[in-house]
């Protein structure tokens, strides 16, 4: 879906719907400038093009330098994703990559989590390319969209959830029996678990490495993990 023009654009960014691309005219100026920086803000990719590539994408031909690209993707209510007794979610903390979200979703999905929660800014959203790296996974499995993840520690908790934060320097995840209600916090490309966020959690949880590289990518160590849950479960 398409939306364009200066004003429609700039409304678009005020609302929670997932924005997949927006296409500026180069040289932006003006109120361009502030739809790039509110798209910035939202971690919404923006791609700098001429004025006839808007023109061949324009359906109104009334773009006035902006065209705006949406998915159409529902999101879950945060409560909704609870599932009672042995419920397993998952918490995105500052996932930016969307093909690191697209392949924590086709993992979560695999593993049986009941859902997965993202940020509503400074994270990647549910877009045409996250659905297509999750493998179709995006369509069974809910999504939510929450005002930070530290709210969203808060509101589990009260449901009852033990909330263990991946990230290194913590107790090994094998030593730990990860059953009843777990929510997974995986941490960023770059930052990991953000410090607050690591405080706010039960506990801090690490795989052990025995190689020379320091660091697993996101998806892969959610992999690990969840996989640890279902096994425990099983035993």
């Amino acid at each position: 879906m398409k939306t364009e023009g200066r004003n429609a654009v700039l409304e678009l960014l005020k609302t929670d719907k997932t924005v997949d691309k927006i296409l500026l005219e180069k040289s932006a100026q003006g109120s361009l400038g502030k739809i790039f920086a509110e798209a910035r803000r939202k971690n919404i990719r923006v791609q700098f093009v001429d004025r006839k590539i808007l023109d061949k994408e324009s359906e109104e031909k009334r773009h006035q330098g902006v065209i705006a690209f949406t998915t159409d993707f529902v999101y879950s209510d945060l409560y909704s994703l609870d599932k009672g007794e042995n419920s397993l979610l998952v918490l995105c903390d500052g996932i930016e990559d969307v093909h690191n979200l697209g392949s924590i979703l086709r993992v979560a999905e695999c593993a049986g989590a009941a859902g997965v929660i993202i940020p509503k800014a400074k994270g990647a959203s549910v877009t045409e390319a996250v659905i297509r790296i999750s493998a179709g996974a995006a369509e069974h499995i809910g999504v939510a969209k929450v005002p930070s993840i530290n709210y969203a520690i808060d509101e589990l908790k009260k449901m009852g959830y033990w909330i263990y934060a991946l990230e290194a320097g913590g107790e090994s995840i094998y030593a730990n029996k990860l059953t009843g209600k777990v929510a997974l916090v995986v941490g960023g490309e770059d930052s990991g678990v953000k410090r607050l966020t690591q405080e706010k959690c039960d506990k801090v949880l690490s795989i052990p490495l025995f190689g020379k590289v320091n660091s697993l990518n996101a998806s892969v160590a959610l992999g690990i993990a969840v996989y640890e849950v279902v096994r425990a479960r099983q035993a």
